[in-house]
């Protein structure tokens, strides 16, 4: 007895899943564990700038406050890039396209060299 075939499940985001074909799951996979691995840096990002504030350190107190703002802001963008850029990588597989390069990834890399040297002048001049 044959089966008719049942509709495809609707999955969030439609405007990823609804576009081109389903790709070999183990590149999904990937680009799912990228997506954590954004998850883990703003988390990283968010605990190093509380960290900064929470403990005493030897660092120039308005250095210090500013690199522990920055991360904190770097944390809270770090999951904008994982979330569009798993779905712009997801889309890019489902159509055959190149993946796209992370927009973000750059600012939030220079923003971490930013913090670091405010953590180094704030050293240098306690």
């Amino acid at each position: 007895m044959t089966h008719p075939e049942q509709p495809a499940p609707r999955r969030f985001p439609r405007r990823v899943y609804s576009v081109g074909t389903e790709p070999d799951a183990r590149f999904s996979l990937a680009n799912e564990r990228t997506f954590l691995a954004w998850i883990r840096t703003a988390l990283a990002l968010i605990a190093a700038g509380v960290a900064l504030e929470a403990f005493v350190l030897p660092i120039a107190p308005g250095f210090r406050l500013g690199a522990s703002l920055l991360l904190i802001l770097l944390g809270v963008l770090a999951p904008l890039q994982a979330w569009f850029g798993w779905m712009k990588a997801e889309q890019s597989l489902r159509l055959g396209r190149p993946l796209p390069a992370p927009n973000l990834a750059g600012p939030i890399g220079g923003g971490v060299v930013v913090a670091g040297l405010l953590l180094a002048i704030g050293l240098l001049l306690q």
